[in-house]
Parts: C-alpha cells; structure tokens; sequence
C-alpha cells in the first residue's frame, strides 16, 4: 500500500516539486537530484505522515529541508566572495556610478518592461549560488529573514550581509547591463 500511495504522489506531485526546485536551484540536474532525495526520504519517513497537511505541502516541506541542505553543503565548498571591487581600503566606494540615481518615475515602469526583467533574472543568476538562494527565498518568495536564516541555517547577521552584498552587485550589473544602455 506504501509503494502504491508513494508512486501515486511521485505522479502527482514530480512537476510542483521539480518547479520550485528549479526555482530555487536554476539548475535542471541539481533541482531533478534533490526532487529525488525528496521521494526517497518520503518513502523511509512515510510512517511519519500524519496526514494532519496535504501531501504536497509535506513533501514540500521535505524539499525545503533538502534544498537547504544542498545549500549549506555549498556553502562550505564555495570560496568566500570578496567586494574589494566595491570598496577600497578606507571603506570606500570603488566606482561612484554604483551609487548614482537611475531616474525611474516609478517602480512599476521597469517591473512591467519584459526586457529589463530578462536582465534582471540574468544579474541574478550571475550572483554566487549561496547569494542567490538567499535572495530569491527573502525577496521573490517574501520569506522572513527567521524563515530564512532557519531554513538555510544562516545566522541573521550573515543574511543580512549577504542581502546587501547581493543588491550591491545586482547594482552593478543592471548598472551596466540595463541603466548604460538605455
């Protein structure tokens, strides 16, 4: 009965599963490798199941562990990046254009343009992969920085550094890539 509801639920619920994944992880392989993890530890903690949620939202459930831990085993294997190109010795910035005003009228206008969308879901993908998860989870999934740090186990100081490390570059690129373009 257990092989028969689980197979029943890898047909149901492969597509959500492997969509946030992509989501999350931008990259096929990885996202297929860690939809599987979900399944295989689906089948050896199925007794844990209460039924108390849909199965989705356990599964889920499962896959936000999984890709959290794909994350931090990540983590210790990345290099640390270092902002020396932002900053110069006294703290400074580097290159003042970072820092100009982009004379937008209102945020709507570029958030409704379809190309600088695609540059801007470019300049993210470029971000290093730890960057990026934490990016995508506090502000495309409007997650709480607990959720986030709890998640990814990250303490909130280092999400909040890496935030703006984050935007910072994300500035740069759409500074180079959209704003001195158009």
């Amino acid at each position: 009965m257990k092989n028969e509801i689980l197979k029943s639920w890898i047909d149901q619920y492969s597509g959500p599963l492997l969509k946030k994944a992509l989501y999350l992880l931008s990259n096929k392989e990885d996202a297929q490798d860690v939809v599987q993890d979900v399944f295989i530890a689906a089948f050896s903690s199925y007794d844990s199941f209460e039924g108390k949620s849909q199965p989705l939202t356990w599964l889920m459930a499962i896959l936000n562990r999984k890709i959290a831990d794909f994350y931090r085993n990540k983590y210790k294997s990345e290099p640390t990046i270092k902002l020396d190109h932002f900053f110069d010795e006294t703290g400074s910035w580097k290159n003042k254009d970072v820092i100009n005003d982009w004379n937008v009228s209102t945020e709507s206008e570029l958030l409704d343009n379809k190309e600088f969308n695609k540059t801007l879901e470019e300049c993210i993908e470029e971000l290093p992969a730890r960057w990026k998860i934490l990016l995508k989870m506090y502000y495309l999934e409007e997650k709480k920085a607990p959720e986030v740090s709890q998640e990814l186990n990250v303490s909130t100081t280092n999400l909040w550094k890496i935030l703006q490390r984050s935007r910072m570059q994300l500035r740069e690129c759409l500074e180079f890539n959209w704003f001195s373009k158009s």
